[in-house]
C-alpha cells in the first residue's frame, strides 16, 4: 500500500512537469522549423513548418485515439476547434487589436480569398458531408470514403502551396510591407544544421511526452466533471498546437501587418484540415480504430455561421474593430457551449 501511494505521488508530480516540457518542446520544434525554413526558402521553408506542425497534432491526436479507443469523436473535436479557435478567436483578436492600434487594416483580396476557398472546401467535405451519405450508419465514412476525402484533401492542400509559394506569392504578400521575419537576413548553414539537429529532437520529445500528457489531461476534464470531455480536450490540444503560430499572428497584426497575420492563422487551419485529417483516417484505417468526422447540428451551424462571417470579413479588402469583435462574439458562444451544451 505505501509502494502505491508512493508511485501514485510521483505520477502526479511528473505530469505538470511533463506538461510543461510538452509546451517548451512545441515552442522550440516551431522555432527551429523556422530557422530551417528561413534557410531553405520557398517553397520547402513553408512545407517544412507546416510538416512540423502537422507531426505535432498528428502525435497529440494518436495519443488521444489510443487512450480513448471507445469513443470515435477525438479527432473531430479536434480539428472542429482548431478551426473555431483560429477563425473566430485567433482572427476576431487580430482584427480587434489591429483596428484599435491603425484604424483600419489592408489585406490582399486574392491571398484570403484564396484561404477561405480552401477552408470552406475541406472544412464541408471532411465534417459536415459525413452527416448525409449513406453508405455508413450515422455521421460516418465508410472506408473507401475515408480514403477517397483523404486524398482530394492532400491534392487540394497541395495545389494550394503551390500557388501560395511558387505560382501568385504576390496574393500573399503584405499590403504595407510591413511583415519581416525573426530573420532579416539568411542564417548560416550550420545554425541551419543546428536547428535541423533541434527540430527531430523537438518532435521526438513531443511524440514521446504527448503519450503522457493527453491521456491526464482527458481525465483532468472528466475528473472537473465536464460534461463533454473530446470538446474540451479537442479545444485544448488545438490551442496548444496553435499557440506559437498564433503569437506570431498577435505580433504581426499589431504592427499593421494583416496580411501576414492571415498567413500564418490560416495557414496553420488550413494544414490542419488538409494534412491532419488524412494522416488521422490512414491511421485509423491501419490500427482498426473507428472514427467520426460528421459535426452534431449545433457544431455544423456554428462551422457555416463562422465561414459566412469570415466571407463577409475578408471580402472588402479592409477591416476595423467591429469586424474583430464579431468574430470574438462567435468564439465565445463556441467556448460556451463547450461547457454548457
Amino acid at each position: 500500500h505505501t509502494r502505491y501511494i508512493s508511485v501514485t505521488g510521483v505520477q502526479t508530480c511528473a505530469l505538470p512537469i511533463s506538461a510543461v516540457l510538452l509546451i517548451g518542446a512545441v515552442f522550440s520544434a516551431l522555432d527551429h522549423a523556422e530557422v530551417v525554413g528561413v534557410w531553405l526558402g520557398e517553397p520547402y521553408g513553408t512545407l517544412v513548418l507546416t510538416l512540423a506542425v502537422t507531426i505535432i497534432e498528428v502525435a497529440a491526436l494518436v495519443s488521444m485515439i489510443a487512450h480513448g479507443a471507445d469513443d470515435p469523436t477525438e479527432a473531430r473535436e479536434a480539428v472542429f476547434s482548431a478551426i473555431m479557435i483560429i477563425c473566430n478567436g485567433l482572427v476576431g483578436l487580430c482584427l480587434l487589436l489591429g483596428g484599435y492600434r491603425h484604424g483600419e487594416q489592408e489585406l490582399q483580396p486574392m491571398g484570403a480569398s484564396a484561404y477561405l476557398a480552401v477552408l470552406i472546401a475541406l472544412s464541408v467535405l471532411t465534417l459536415i458531408i459525413p452527416d448525409y451519405t449513406t453508405s455508413a450508419a450515422g455521421p460516418r465514412l465508410t472506408s473507401l470514403q475515408l480514403v477517397f476525402i483523404s486524398f482530394l484533401s492532400l491534392i487540394l492542400y497541395g495545389a494550394f502551396l503551390f500557388i501560395q509559394t511558387v505560382r501568385h506569392r504576390s496574393y500573399f504578400l503584405d499590403a504595407r510591407s510591413a511583415a519581416k521575419g525573426h530573420f532579416d537576413t539568411r542564417p548560416a548553414a550550420r545554425q541551419a544544421l543546428v536547428a535541423g539537429v533541434g527540430l527531430v529532437a523537438s518532435l521526438i520529445g513531443v511524440v514521446i511526452l504527448a503519450d503522457h500528457v493527453v491521456p491526464a489531461m482527458e481525465e483532468g476534464f472528466a475528473w472537473l466533471h465536464v460534461r463533454n470531455v473530446n470538446a474540451a480536450s479537442g479545444a485544448a490540444l488545438a490551442a496548444l498546437v496553435l499557440l506559437p503560430e498564433s503569437l506570431n499572428a498577435i505580433r504581426a497584426a499589431s504592427r499593421n501587418a494583416l496580411q501576414t497575420a492571415l498567413n500564418c492563422a490560416l495557414g496553420s487551419v488550413v494544414a490542419t484540415i488538409g494534412l491532419t485529417v488524412p494522416a488521422i483516417s490512414f491511421f485509423c484505417l491501419l490500427t482498426g480504430h473507428d472514427i467520426v468526422f460528421g459535426l452534431e447540428k449545433r457544431d455544423t451551424m456554428m462551422l457555416l455561421l463562422t465561414l459566412m462571417i469570415s466571407i463577409v470579413s475578408f471580402g472588402a479588402g479592409r477591416t476595423n474593430v467591429l469586424t474583430g469583435l464579431v468574430h470574438l462574439v462567435v468564439f465565445a458562444a463556441y467556448v460556451f457551449f463547450i461547457f454548457v451544451p
